[in-house]
């Protein structure tokens, strides 16, 4: 009970102590070498069926030749450090700090640094704000990293790839399944280092209904502006077409706007009441125009197109048009 307890206001760790049927548990490390030119996702986790069946995984998304591989492990070859995030997958670790990866394609270390976590108080334990306290949620978010530097080499595929001064970001999910239609975006390459947004918007079940829940968060100048469903804020605009998605945001003193520009994307295994057997869609190339308005100044504060940006669209979108 305690690790429990522990473990829950601290999103990044592992959440799963106890679960044995209808729970996933995964991280998704992305990472992008200074030019540019490479970008990978990389997504250790947990997966188990209705029945019990389970089975530790690591998915890994090329994004810029746009396949992925993945690994399925035992069950037992997964451990979870109690008071911090250190897992372990066979000879795979992953960590908020460093990453060693073992894999047949791909092998290496990977460290960290100037990590940027999502703020975590007693009352609002990470980006699910109160929401983290429902205990009948479908799916659960965490945010490891905003950003942060990245130091170290892979070999993938017999190539060598320096990541010296890369960027990357870091999050996680775990619940049941992911939600039925949904919008993800993310990216750290804006003009301006230091500079992170991450976006989702989903329809959320409810009792016996559902609503369209949205998060926000933007580091600009050192400090996190946030719109979510839960403090207080407005999505004025959600929607996508075969080219684009389309989302306005506001709160009593921002307002935001993000057109992002879809691009080819790649198929990734997805939870469906724990068991890997859905299919995503995941871009890494696409690009999100970034318009971000102080209200009380009219002063808009960021102006910009972030590029090697992940984007996903899932399931019938139009239930979460506005």
């Amino acid at each position: 009970m305690i690790r429990k307890l522990q473990s829950f206001f601290n999103p990044e760790q592992f959440q799963g102590w106890n679960k044995t049927k209808r729970y996933f548990e995964g991280w998704y490390y992305k990472i992008v070498d200074a030019n540019g030119k490479y970008a990978f996702a990389i997504i250790p986790g947990i997966a188990m069926d209705k029945n019990g069946e389970k089975h530790a995984f690591i998915q890994v998304l090329d994004g810029k030749k746009l396949s992925s591989v993945y690994h399925k492990f035992d069950f037992d070859s997964f451990t979870a450090k109690p008071g911090k995030l250190h897992i372990t997958i066979g000879e795979n670790s992953f960590s908020g700090n460093f990453t060693y990866i073992y894999l047949p394609e791909i092998q290496g270390k990977l460290e960290f640094r100037n990590i940027i976590p999502w703020p975590k108080p007693f009352y609002s334990p990470g980006i699910m704000g109160p929401y983290a306290f429902v205990p009948f949620m479908e799916c659960y978010h965490g945010i490891v990293s905003m950003d942060h530097s990245i130091m170290g080499k892979i070999r993938y595929n017999n190539q060598d790839i320096n990541f010296d001064h890369g960027r990357g970001y870091i999050e996680k999910d775990w619940g049941r399944s992911f939600p039925r239609a949904y919008f993800w975006l993310q990216s750290n390459h804006f003009r301006q280092p230091g500079i992170s947004i991450k976006a989702s918007v989903a329809k959320i079940p409810w009792l016996n209904s559902f609503f369209t829940g949205f998060i926000c968060g933007i580091w600009l100048n050192n400090q996190l502006i946030r719109f979510t469903t839960y403090n207080k804020s407005f999505l004025r605009k959600s929607f996508a077409d075969e080219e684009t998605v389309e989302l306005v945001m506001e709160n009593k003193k921002y307002s935001l706007s993000i057109t992002a520009h879809r691009d080819h994307a790649t198929g990734l295994a997805a939870p469906v009441h724990g068991l890997m057997e859905g299919r995503i869609e995941e871009s890494m190339n696409a690009t999100l125009e970034i318009t971000l308005a102080d209200l009380d100044k009219n002063l808009v504060m960021l102006k910009d197109t972030g590029r090697n940006a992940c984007l996903e669209v899932a399931g019938d979108i139009q239930e979460i048009f506005v």
